[in-house]
């Protein structure tokens, strides 16, 4: 199977097992993925992630999704810029998730950061998602 929005992908598996309740997620690896999920942890998101290498396997990532009782921390993640519609923002216009209650996740030239420190940074850059 060929995946075109790899990030997409990704964030489609995270908001599937959280809805089902499953204690922990596998994607498979890249240098991205691993960024965006240890943003995800120090957020608060997420309480683990770690990367496997399973025997004559590709690496995947092992994302442990953490709950509050029986809810799922993460109400809502959302693709913001795809393949098809690329969005871009200055540090000015960096959108308020929520207003201040989520997180909007930025790819900079610096790498991948929160809107809000990208915002402090005074960088813009691609809007990948927003989480809440």
């Amino acid at each position: 199977m060929n995946i075109t929005d790899t990030i997409g992908d990704m964030l489609t598996r995270i908001r599937n097992a959280s809805s089902a309740a499953k204690p922990e997620v596998k994607v498979p690896h890249s240098k991205l993925k691993v960024e965006i999920a240890r943003i995800l942890k120090k957020e608060g998101y997420v309480s683990d992630y770690a990367v496997e290498q399973e025997e004559g396997a590709h690496k995947q990532i092992l994302i442990q999704l953490k709950y509050s009782g029986k809810t799922p921390v993460i109400e809502g993640i959302k693709r913001v810029s795809r393949p098809g519609r690329r969005v871009y923002v200055g540090s000015e216009e960096m959108p308020r998730v929520l207003g201040g209650m989520g997180t909007a996740l930025v790819s900079t030239s610096r790498g991948i950061m929160t809107g809000v420190e990208a915002r402090k940074l005074k960088v813009g850059g691609e809007l990948l998602c927003t989480v809440w």
